[in-house]
């Protein structure tokens, strides 16, 4: 294994664009997904039997996926950052 490291500018235009992407879109996305989820959870906005199988069955098991999903982005931006760290540590930062 070589103890070569490489970080050109793809590399560095990768890292920012998925930094940019979850953070800008992918949690805006979410927090849109989780509110409208919540509404039509409500009673007070939607009744009926669709309605109480969607809180019932349908929206816990979303809810459940999107609660997931938001802990693996933000373990993937933590790695995210700290391969950004070695990137510029490394002289990628110019």
């Amino acid at each position: 294994m070589s103890d070569e490291v490489k970080a050109d500018g793809a590399a560095k235009a990768a890292i920012t664009g998925l930094q940019h992407t979850i953070t800008q879109k992918f949690e805006e996305t979410l927090r849109t997904l989780d509110t409208h989820g919540r509404t039509l959870s409500d009673q007070n906005h939607w009744a009926g039997p669709l309605a109480d199988r969607f809180r019932s069955d349908t929206w816990p098991a979303v809810d459940s996926s999107l609660k997931k999903v938001i802990s693996e982005l933000d373990d993937l931006r933590q790695q995210l950052q700290k391969i950004h760290q070695n990137i510029m540590s490394a002289g990628g930062g110019s």
